[in-house]
């Protein structure tokens, strides 16, 4: 089953720390339809645009997010957001062109000022176009206003 073009079910809904854990990471059909619309106006647009891309992270049930120390009001149990990484280009061009679609947030996730580890991109009914940057201090996750690139 396909959530859209580029995108599989499997790909959308696997994690190794579900399956370590025991947790059933099946989306409801209401979040699917929600991973549909996400996948449609962020990833597929993106990977039409760089090449292959990565997907370390779309749905995350409640209690796989709550595993992983997720935020209490992650936009991965909505089905609204997508972690990924480039696989032909870097992270930094991956977020580069994401800077140009509609979107509600863009997160250059750690890793370096010329580089991200992954980027976090997600998409709703009221996208406010924002743009952070996550960084570690004092050992917990900081978000903080980032212009484009």
């Amino acid at each position: 089953m396909m959530i859209s073009k580029y995108v599989s079910f499997e790909e959308a809904t696997k994690s190794a720390t579900a399956t370590r854990k025991g947790i059933d990471n099946t989306p409801s059909e209401d979040i699917i339809k929600v991973m549909e619309t996400t996948a449609k106006n962020v990833f597929d647009p993106l990977r039409e645009k760089v090449g292959p891309i990565r997907v370390t992270s779309f749905y995350r049930c409640p209690a796989l997010n709550k595993a992983i120390g997720g935020s209490k009001s992650s936009q991965h149990m909505k089905g609204e957001a997508i972690d990924m990484s480039g696989m032909k280009v870097s992270n930094r061009e991956l977020f580069k062109a994401a800077c140009e679609l509609e979107f509600d947030q863009l997160i250059w996730e750690f890793g370096t000022d010329q580089n991200p580890d992954w980027i976090h991109i997600s998409y709703s009914k009221k996208n406010r176009k924002q743009i952070l940057r996550a960084r570690k201090v004092n050992g917990a996750t900081r978000y903080e206003p980032m212009n484009k690139l």
